[in-house]
């Protein structure tokens, strides 16, 4: 049995501590290994236990989850009608080159981790007269990749160390333009994963390994 993300951090072959990864879904969920141990965090984050071993020994992750990821891409295509499909975003973000100071709060069912602020809604600001609906999708993009962030900033203070890399997975993890940006600030390296749904890949070698296909974690 395994939850949904920490068989993303294990499909992701997360084994190190300090490894992380961010899965771009509806919401986004990032977890970072911490290895044996539990890290208590003081900046809003959760601790949860990674997996079980076969002989018994625990890895523990630090997790965050953003509640308004990839929903509000799909708030764009449904509730602006400004995209036919949330892939059409980046496109449509492409055509400008920043989003000429419009801000996306995407805090549209409240604010996840690290903030937990469940009654603040969502809000555009730096709206002018120039505006136009490829600003409003890049400060979408903009608004996923800062609330990542976010919790990766709280997941480093907790440990005390910079992050390198961080792998990413999930549908919306397709986006070349947000993962750029996602590297730029970070300032690390965003490494996509060739299998996007690491979760059920993930959960396929938790299996494999219990039932005597795979003899560790490294064959």
């Amino acid at each position: 049995m395994a939850g949904d993300q920490q068989a993303a951090l294990f499909g992701q072959l997360a084994f190190e501590v300090g490894q992380s990864k961010a899965t771009y879904g509806t919401g986004a969920f990032i977890l970072t290994n911490t290895g044996s141990e539990i890290v208590l965090s003081e900046k809003g984050l959760l601790a949860t236990v990674g997996w079980l071993s076969a002989d018994g020994q625990k890895t523990y992750a630090s997790e965050g989850s953003v509640f308004v990821a990839g929903a509000a891409v799909q708030w764009l295509r449904d509730g602006l009608g400004i995209i036919s499909t949330s892939g059409a975003v980046e496109a449509l973000a492409l055509e400008v080159d920043s989003s000429d100071g419009v801000v996306f709060l995407p805090a549209l069912t409240g604010l996840g981790a690290p903030f937990w602020e469940p009654d603040i809604r969502g809000s555009l600001f730096g709206i002018t007269r120039g505006t136009t609906k490829a600003h409003i999708a890049r400060a979408t993009l903009e608004a996923i990749v800062y609330q990542v962030h976010a919790v990766l900033e709280a997941m480093q203070m907790d440990m005390g160390k910079r992050l390198q890399e961080l792998r990413v997975d999930g549908g919306a993890a397709a986006n070349d333009l947000m993962m750029q940006m996602q590297a730029d600030l970070l300032g690390a390296s965003v490494v996509r994963a060739k299998n996007l749904e690491s979760t059920g890949f993930g959960a396929a070698m938790m299996a494999g390994l219990g039932a005597g296909i795979f003899e560790s974690q490294k064959s």
